[in-house]
């Protein structure tokens, strides 16, 4: 009969011994192979990579030209963009500035209409002035005697039949239009004749 608590042969043990025996011996070929496979897979590693962009430069790949003009295409779409949105914005800010001034040009009609406004006076000097800076900000007015009715530039704010006109002209301008660039900052106020 066995006793369990037996060890098993001798011959199945791993000394101690045995272990140092072998490890010095084992260990030190191998760290000197992976010392020799780093070296030559890092020295092939950068040539590889050397080579390819040198090839890319000689040779660039399709995939790489697409991915280029992609790139500048986006880049020239974005500066599109930004000078749009910047102009945009110029004029918004410009236009928020003169929108308080449209008021006093106005007046200034309405006094010209009057007969204040007579040449070589300061009151005619200061209106000149007044029309001329707002004229350098690109502040443009609109809505003349005789021109065409346009419901998208004129509020007509009464309607006379004429038999003199063929369509929808403008007879008196009562509240001139303005634009500031490509933006209407407001319709022109407008009495229009209409075909009898």
């Amino acid at each position: 009969m066995t006793d369990e608590n037996q060890k098993p042969d001798d011959a199945d043990e791993v000394t101690p011994e045995a272990e140092s025996t072998d490890s010095p011996q084992a260990d030190a070929p191998e760290e000197a192979i992976d010392a020799e496979v780093i070296d030559v897979d890092d020295e092939l590693t950068v040539d590889d990579i050397l080579n390819a962009a040198n090839a890319e430069i000689d040779d660039p790949s399709s995939e790489h030209l697409a991915d280029l003009k992609r790139v500048t295409a986006e880049y020239a779409n974005y500066r599109k963009r930004t000078e749009a949105n910047r102009e945009v914005e110029r004029e918004r800010a410009i236009g928020s500035a003169v929108a308080v001034l449209l008021p006093v040009l106005d007046d200034l009609d309405r006094a010209e209409k009057h007969g204040d406004l007579v040449a070589e006076t300061p009151f005619a000097a200061i209106a000149a002035k007044l029309r001329g800076s707002i004229a350098k900000l690109g502040l443009e007015p609109f809505g003349a005697v005789g021109e065409a009715f346009d419901p998208q530039r004129h509020e007509a704010i009464f309607q006379q039949p004429s038999p003199d006109v063929e369509v929808d002209t403008v007879a008196d301008v009562v509240e001139t239009g303005y634009t500031l660039g490509s933006t209407q900052l407001r319709a022109a106020k407008v009495v229009v004749q209409t075909p009898a």
